[in-house]
Order: C-alpha cells, then sequence, then structure tokens
C-alpha cells in the first residue's frame, strides 16, 4: 500500500493562483477608481512573461527582454486600464512612451514593497493547453456509499496553509 495521496481530481493549484490573480486585479482596479494615484508609499513592482498570449509590449522592450519583464508602477504611469482577463498602462522607457497590455496569467510576481507584500505565479502557458495527464483512477473503494470519506482518511493530507501574514 502507499503513503502517497490520492491525484486529485479538481484542480486546487489552478483555482488558488486564479483566486491570488484576483488579489492583483482588485488592488489595480482600486487604483484605477482613484484616478491612478496610489494611497501613502505604496508602489508595485508587476514581473510578467513578455511572451504570454495576449502580452503586448513595444518590439524594442521585447528584444531586451525576451523572457520576463518587471515593471514599476510609482510615480510615473498612466492611463492604467483593468479588464476581467488583464490591464493596460502607460510608462515610459528611457523617456519614450509605451503602452503595455499584461493578461493576469502572464504574471509571475507582484510586489508591493511599501508593506512587505507579495505574490509569485505560475506563467499560464501559452498555448492555454493544459499537459496531459493520466486519467484519475475511481475512489469509490476509500469512499462510502455517500461518497465520503472515512475518518480515517480524513487525515488533512492535502490542506494546505497559506499565510498572508507580514515577514517576522
Amino acid at each position: 500500500m502507499s503513503d502517497a495521496p490520492p491525484d486529485s481530481l479538481i484542480p486546487y493549484d489552478e483555482i488558488v493562483q486564479e483566486a491570488l490573480r484576483a488579489v492583483v486585479g482588485r488592488v489595480l482596479r482600486e487604483v484605477e477608481a482613484s484616478g491612478s494615484e496610489l494611497p501613502g508609499a505604496h508602489h508595485f513592482y508587476i514581473t510578467f512573461k513578455t511572451g504570454a498570449a495576449g502580452v503586448s509590449i513595444p518590439a524594442d522592450l521585447r528584444a531586451r527582454f525576451p523572457d520576463e519583464m518587471t515593471i514599476v508602477l510609482q510615480n510615473k504611469f498612466w492611463d492604467l486600464s483593468v479588464q476581467d482577463d488583464h490591464f493596460s498602462v502607460g510608462l515610459s522607457f528611457n523617456a519614450i512612451p509605451a503602452k503595455l497590455v499584461i493578461p493576469f496569467g502572464a504574471i509571475t510576481a507582484f510586489v508591493d514593497p511599501a508593506v512587505d507584500f507579495g505574490l509569485q505565479f505560475q506563467a499560464i502557458e501559452a498555448d492555454g493547453i493544459p499537459e496531459p495527464h493520466e486519467d484519475a483512477e475511481n475512489d469509490s473503494e476509500q469512499a462510502g456509499d455517500n461518497g465520503v470519506l472515512p475518518a480515517s482518511a480524513e487525515d488533512g493530507s492535502n490542506v494546505v496553509t497559506v499565510d498572508f501574514g507580514k515577514k517576522k
């Protein structure tokens, strides 16, 4: 008998990543609603995959950053617009203005150093096709007639703790 937990039929990792990306969207929506004014000392470092589907950046930036790029939203940005699946913003690079469109799925990190807050993500694959995997086996021999696992199987081995507290 194996001690390894069974493969999940529910994509928990994807669900958690989607929920955490929603945090980024909500924060950016609040900034957009305030007229693109960041409160207090807040500022954001947003890292994203430049080759991800839906990313639109100037060709010279894509050439300089062929894999990943970090932008800073602090003092000089404009036209912040947040949609359900992406945001766009105007920034200057070497005194040349540029408009960037960044899907939330392309983001790999979001940091607000003013309050020691950060999130890291797995980038969504450019083709959007999930990795092939084996079909899950039926768990019916473990579950009772009502589909509930017996108490001996409910050991919490699939529980993930997420601590959003400040670093100490």
